[in-house]
């Protein structure tokens, strides 16, 4: 049976059941409507470092590089241990690391095609971070040139596995806490490496259950009876037949919620000895006679400029949690646009799911959130490459690209498993199917929340670079400035709270809503709303928290445990800010007319769709008129719909290709299907040996009846 007739606007009739609209246009050139660049777009998508992302998904279209689905935890582990093998072949492995040690000096380029990896197999993506991201990162960036001719090049090829041992039963987040000790003896001139008690055992250390030979230990330097802090220690854990040296102990962690192919296991120390030139020394360093040295005078500044050097985790994890929720929605989204439920009652075909309202509420503002994150991760990684290849390398870049980082690496991994899971319910029990892929992405990419510092510990972190800003606005201001702004902030508040911004509002919003969206929430509207809240925020806590200065110690703790939670909030508020102001800095990039229209309709979905989600906040301050807060939720329906004939331009704009997809209702399996049964019933009617319905025969007969 031919394709029904599509009118070129969405379907308004009433009484299609279930609220299809089987007239909506499921394409851009049906919908007569300007289309996106594809090819365009994709090349943005791909970001700076385009020519490493492609070179990487070229490599992983090789079968040898997927994951197989409810494969044995043991074969697993050992099919990825083989697969980086395979990368050290082909050249892939170590990118980041100095020309003189078979690397490539490209640090943007290693993390981008890093980041493809969990197209093929999250859990070769993460133990490949951990052997050459963590481990040997830690060794170059923490450690000098002896560290490097040591170790480097055998880290890249892999003669040498080895384990990143930061995190402590007892302690995950608060690294300055963990209970690992090193010992400098003097007259042996070595430290003692030890285990003090049971929570300080190192946990969740991938390579450390099986294949690691060696870890890099972060532990307290201890010399002439004074605690100098965390260091990190090379600290060999095995030999060269896999057998574990004299006084540690390693514990396999066993199966876990997913990415089953790494060995991560636990590792103990029982008074391990290790040479002096092991303590990896960039900022920290001991001389034979067990005396103390640092460039970096302050012990605070020293711990959190170590921990600064290892912030490509974050960095890598925002852009593959962003890649694996594009993947995500190109499964979800292709599905819908092919399978079909429920009729419209009149005879034709049945509805296509994501002509429902509702299917694509649930899907495009995701996709929107997603297109912002690859916008952002682009800007991220480029501050990543500026610092660490040298080029803007400075204390206030370090400490931005740190605040970026943890800025934006929770809301992309949480955003990762809600789209991840969203997705899965959209494509009904197909999801399910372990073969559609959406199950095993969701259980991989679920640690990414807490992997590389607790999602809500690293905003908090945001909070605080927050708040600091805030304070330094006031830094040797004299008192008649700070009664200014004294007087400001009421106004601001009687200006808000009492509705005055409001009451204009609808002054011009009356008698038309559509106008009112035209009115208060364009771009810049958007923007003035998005950044308010977050000023606002961080004013409404910066003023709670300022008698604690003038309290004691356990109160000031107190009191800032009071406002944590307003804190953390604001700090997401200001990354969702981030993500919209690259968005917007992208759209006003492009050149092709239709692929600008169409990006600032998607960049306006993904604001209004952050404004909507905060509704009232902006209604309690004021920030909104009832009358405009109302038509948010309607605008973010209009932009849905009017997305909708786009939907598959924008996924495919994602680049991935059926080796990377690999999942069969994504791939065609489910056009087989519906298009099978559409020829039957046509064939039925055809013929005219088609059944006649319960409800036909019964019209019949009444009419026969009468």
């Amino acid at each position: 049976m031919a394709d029904v007739i599509r009118s070129k606007k969405p379907s308004t009739h009433r009484h299609t059941p279930e609220g299809g609209a089987p007239t909506a246009a499921h394409s851009a050139a049906e919908a007569a409507e300007a289309r996106i660049d594809v090819a365009g777009v994709t090349a943005m998508l791909l970001g700076t470092w385009a020519e490493a992302r492609l070179e990487s998904r070229e490599m992983i279209k090789d079968p040898a590089f997927w994951q197989i689905h409810g494969q044995p935890m043991p074969e697993h582990r050992e099919r990825v241990l083989g697969q980086l093998h395979a990368f050290v072949a082909a050249e892939a492995a170590g990118r980041a690391y100095p020309v003189e040690y078979g690397g490539k000096a490209d640090n943007g380029g290693n993390l981008a095609s890093f980041e493809e990896l969990v197209l093929a197999d999250p859990s070769m993506q993460i133990k490949a971070g951990v052997q050459w991201g963590l481990f040997g990162s830690a060794i170059q960036q923490l450690g000098t040139e002896s560290h490097h001719e040591k170790w480097l090049a055998d880290v890249r090829t892999l003669a040498l596995p080895g384990a990143f041992a930061m995190t402590e039963m007892g302690h995950g987040s608060d690294v300055a806490a963990i209970g690992t000790t090193a010992t400098y003896d003097v007259e042996a001139g070595e430290f003692v490496i030890h285990t003090p008690f049971r929570a300080a055992t190192k946990e969740f250390l991938g390579n450390a259950a099986l294949h690691g030979r060696a870890a890099t230990v972060f532990a307290q330097l201890i010399t002439g009876g004074v605690n100098y802090g965390v260091h990190c220690f090379f600290v060999p854990i095995r030999d060269e037949n896999g057998q574990m040296l004299p006084g540690v102990t390693s514990e396999d962690d066993g199966v876990k919620g997913g990415l089953n192919g790494i060995d991560n296991g636990r590792l103990a120390f029982d008074h391990v000895r290790i040479p002096r030139e092991n303590l990896l020394n960039r900022y920290g360093d001991v001389a034979p006679d067990g005396t103390y040295s640092s460039d970096i005078p302050s012990p605070g500044r020293r711990f959190f400029t170590m921990l600064g050097a290892l912030v490509q985790g974050r960095v890598s994890l925002d852009g593959a949690a962003t890649t694996g929720a594009a993947l995500a929605e190109y499964i979800a989204i292709t599905y819908a646009n092919q399978r079909r439920q429920f009729d419209s009652g009149t005879g034709t075909d049945e509805v296509v799911l994501l002509d429902y309202g509702k299917h694509q509420r649930r899907l495009l503002p995701r996709l929107a959130q997603t297109y912002a994150q690859f916008f952002a991760h682009d800007q991220l990684l480029r501050t990543y490459d500026g610092v660490f290849s040298g080029a803007h390398d400075t204390p206030d870049e370090r400490e931005n690209l740190e605040t970026l980082a943890a800025a934006l690496k929770p809301l992309s991994t949480w955003n990762a498993l809600d789209t991840i899971q969203e997705c899965r319910e959209a494509c009904g029990g197909a999801g399910f199917m372990a073969e559609n892929r959406l199950v095993d992405l969701h259980h991989d990419l679920d640690v990414y929340a807490t992997f590389e510092g607790d999602n809500n510990i690293l905003l908090q972190l945001v909070g605080k670079r927050l708040l600091s800003d805030f304070a330094a606005q006031f830094k040797e201001k004299d008192a008649a400035a700070l009664a200014r702004f004294a007087v400001g902030q009421t106004a601001g508040r009687i200006f808000h709270g009492a509705g005055l911004r409001t009451l204009g509002q609808s002054v011009a919003d009356f008698g038309s809503t559509a106008r009112s969206v035209e009115l208060g929430l364009r771009a810049e509207q958007q923007h003035e709303l998005l950044a308010g809240r977050v000023e606002q925020m961080v004013t409404d806590i910066a003023t709670a928290l300022r008698p604690a200065s003038k309290l004691s110690q356990a109160e000031a703790a107190a009191l800032f445990n009071e406002h944590q939670s307003e804190l953390i909030e604001a700090a997401r508020a200001h990354g969702e800010l981030l993500q919209w102001e690259a968005f917007a800095e992208g759209v006003a990039a492009i050149d092709d007319d239709g692929t600008r229209q169409v990006l600032t309709w998607l960049r306006d979905l993904f604001g209004l769709s952050l404004i909507e989600k905060h509704l009232a906040w902006h209604l309690i301050n004021g920030r909104l008129s009832t009358q405009r807060a109302a038509s948010v939720g309607r605008y973010v329906d209009r932009l849905c719909a009017r997305l909708r004939p786009h939907a598959q331009d924008l996924v495919d704009a994602f680049g991935f290709e059926a080796e990377h997809v690999r999942a069969p209702i994504a791939l065609g399996g489910e056009r087989a299907r519906q298009d099978e049964a559409r020829a039957y019933y046509a064939a039925q009617r055809a013929s005219g040996t088609a059944p006649i319905s319960e409800k036909t025969l019964r019209k019949q007969a009444a009419a026969g009846g009468r």
